[in-house]
């Protein structure tokens, strides 16, 4: 399987995001980190709702 086809910058802030080695990144298949996003980003939005909530 070919390795990812991100910039060193896209790569770098995914890591970060993602809490993941950029190798992991670069070989990981796309649909994956989609998915990955996906959850961080719906984890995300809960935390916010609940934190509104709580004002």
């Amino acid at each position: 399987m070919r390795p990812n086809q991100f910039s060193a910058e896209t790569a770098q802030k995914l890591a970060e995001k993602l809490n993941m080695p950029i190798e992991h990144i670069v070989h990981t298949p796309p649909h994956v980190i989609m998915e990955k996003i996906a959850e961080l980003e719906k984890k995300e939005s809960e935390q916010a709702q609940t934190a509104q909530r709580d004002k």
